[in-house]
């Protein structure tokens, strides 16, 4: 039983009784469950709101989900190219740092500007050159 049917339940019980609904305790009774109605009512439209609003998050994560496979699908592991057959894959000159602000691994080719270079995950931009000097400190 819905909370909407309970509270049509309680109005019925409430108007087979003889109870006096001009004494004070039947006019606290009639607006308890005028009240119990309009809740259960207000309740509902949440509700329907509510699964309205997870069916359009799951449009919107199976959407960002292809746009993801779109432009990180079929990359190179190890760099940004476009090419799973990249020459820097198997080269020795790729790079591998992890970023300062959000922990994220990155992978970058030999070919890549390290003066501009960004964190995919989170967008801060990389000290690569401060990093590489750390490491052969």
């Amino acid at each position: 039983m819905t909370i909407n049917e309970k509270a049509v339940y309680l109005k019925g019980l409430a108007d087979g009784l003889s109870y006096d609904k001009e004494s004070a305790e039947g006019k606290l009774i009639a607006a308890l469950i005028d009240l119990c109605g309009d809740m259960a009512e207000k309740l509902a439209e949440v509700d329907e709101d509510i699964e309205y609003l997870n069916d359009y998050i799951e449009e919107i994560d199976e959407d960002l989900g292809a746009v993801e496979e779109t432009i990180y699908g079929d990359d190179c592991d190890c760099c940004d190219c476009d090419d799973d057959d990249c020459d820097c894959c198997c080269d020795d000159d790729c790079c591998e740092i992890e970023c300062p602000a959000c922990g994220e691994t990155i992978n970058f080719g030999c070919d890549v500007d390290v003066e501009d270079l960004v964190c995919p995950a989170c967008g801060e931009k990389l000290a690569v050159l401060d990093a590489f000097e750390d490491d052969e400190n």
